[in-house]
């Protein structure tokens, strides 16, 4: 590819159980996010044991990730949505510093 343009942007990795998507959705649109992408039934091992992935009864038994890249200015703001949260509910939040090469698909 010639004449690559690439603009730093912050990647969120929302961890959250599927009961609560709506909430952590909720709070992106609000702080004007663009686009989000979702991925369900996720397994792994954390301070609770080891979480199966697979549909138990409804998709709300399950954790999802919620990845989002963002400029930096809005980290802040969704961080302090999700506080409240994460001081009741399992949940984590993995921020990255990423490069991507369309910024407008990012940008309000």
């Amino acid at each position: 590819m010639k004449d690559l343009n690439l603009s730093p942007l912050k990647k969120l990795e929302i961890i959250v159980g599927g009961e609560h998507q709506e909430f952590a959705t909720d709070i992106l649109d609000r702080a004007g996010v663009k686009g989000y992408t979702i991925i369900n039934n996720l397994s792994g091992k954390g301070r609770h044991g080891f979480h199966e992935g697979h549909l138990m009864f409804n998709e709300d038994d399950v954790l999802i990730m919620i990845i989002v890249a963002v400029p930096k200015e809005l980290v802040n703001p969704i961080l302090e949505g999700l506080a409240p949260f994460y001081n009741e509910h399992s949940g984590v939040v993995f921020i990255s510093d990423i490069q991507v090469t369309r910024l407008v698909k990012f940008s309000a």
